[in-house]
């Protein structure tokens, strides 16, 4: 099964550069675009329009000069990549549209853009068709629009920008980790106690490249963190929220992993296996059943929270459990309700 693989920093360039000592005074777009290969003058100004250029701390105008001696620091969507998007006519759920975001709801099985083993069928061509007369996706680019993404198998809620200027600003909050985001999962056991945080490194597995790993003592991978809170013990199973505090290529799944409750039906990070429960064949059918039920992690991307791009106003999306999930849900709740009547 093809996934998409990439850590939410590879969305963005950041750039940290100190002015040398006998550095003249030059106006910081093109002293950027000096410094920085394969970057545009063009891009670096949009990037200081948002707010992305800092000297020694602050945001400064595009038509600031370099003094000798400035830190500057730049943040900038993902590098361009010429690539053919054949815009395809895919339905898409849209939660909210208008001129700077369109914020939609991904159904599991969609990969979010083109890559290797995924060239149509994806959101990006999906929204190369719905936005044919936006500039930016037009632009031949492999994800355009994109500050954030989540995995093929997980469903939920997705901010996508429509300007230059509104994807360097919401790249910014993802960034600076100042957006909001809560998914809610079924995973295997229960919590004790029913709600905390769960830190590690997370870099690819030094075993399988398919698959990521915590690495506890942080001697690689980058830092992650993950809060969760039970939401409801469903007996061998909980619905569990999560909400992230970093990106990090499946990180939900990793750290769930390493605290020994995967997330339902995750194939790659062993949640497809009983792991809780009875021998009894009766209870296996049972399970074998919600294997069929949800042929995917059961994984959504519940809720985001974003400062608007353009007017700064605090934007808050959430979206029900999908039909599947909630299916599941109900499954086990019907279990353990009948178990609890017959005593067994």
């Amino acid at each position: 099964m093809q996934d998409e693989f990439f850590d939410q920093s590879e969305l963005y360039e950041h750039h940290r550069i100190v002015a040398d000592k006998g550095q003249g005074l030059l106006r910081i777009d093109k002293f950027l675009s000096n410094r920085l290969e394969n970057v545009s003058r063009n891009k670096i100004q949009i990037a200081t329009r948002a707010g992305n250029v800092q000297v020694n701390g602050d945001a400064v105008k595009p038509n600031y000069r370099v003094k000798p001696g400035d830190v500057i620091t730049i943040l900038l969507p993902y590098p361009h990549y010429e690539y053919e998007i054949l815009p395809e006519n895919i339905p898409i759920n849209i939660l909210y549209e208008d001129d700077h975001l369109i914020v939609v709801n991904k159904e599991a099985g969609m990969v979010v853009h083109p890559g290797h083993g995924n060239y149509t069928g994806t959101l990006v061509n999906a929204l190369c068709w719905h936005l044919k007369d936006v500039p930016l996706f037009q632009s031949g680019e492999v994800r355009p629009g994109l500050a954030h993404r989540i995995d093929k198998d997980t469903s939920g809620i997705l901010v996508i920008a429509k300007t230059d200027i509104a994807l360097n600003r919401l790249a910014k909050q993802f960034f600076d980790h100042t957006t909001q985001r809560t998914y809610h999962a079924v995973v295997w056991g229960t919590f004790d106690p029913p709600e905390g945080s769960i830190s590690g490194h997370i870099g690819r597995n030094i075993r399988d490249r398919l698959k990521m790993q915590v690495f506890p003592d942080g001697e690689s991978g980058k830092p992650a963190l993950t809060h969760y809170r039970m939401l409801e013990n469903l007996g061998h199973v909980s619905l569990i929220e999560c909400r992230l505090e970093t990106g990090r290529t499946h990180q939900i799944r990793v750290h769930m992993e390493y605290v020994r409750h995967p997330v339902f039906n995750d194939e790659r990070y062993g949640g497809n296996q009983i792991l809780r429960g009875t021998v009894f064949s009766k209870y296996k059918q049972f399970v074998e059943n919600c294997f069929k039920i949800i042929p995917r992690q059961a994984l959504h991307a519940k809720s985001l929270t974003f400062r608007h791009p353009e007017t700064g106003k605090e934007m808050v999306f959430d979206s029900a459990l999908p039909a599947d999930m909630q299916l599941l849900v109900e499954k086990w709740r019907k279990y353990i309700t009948d178990r609890d009547a017959t005593g067994g």
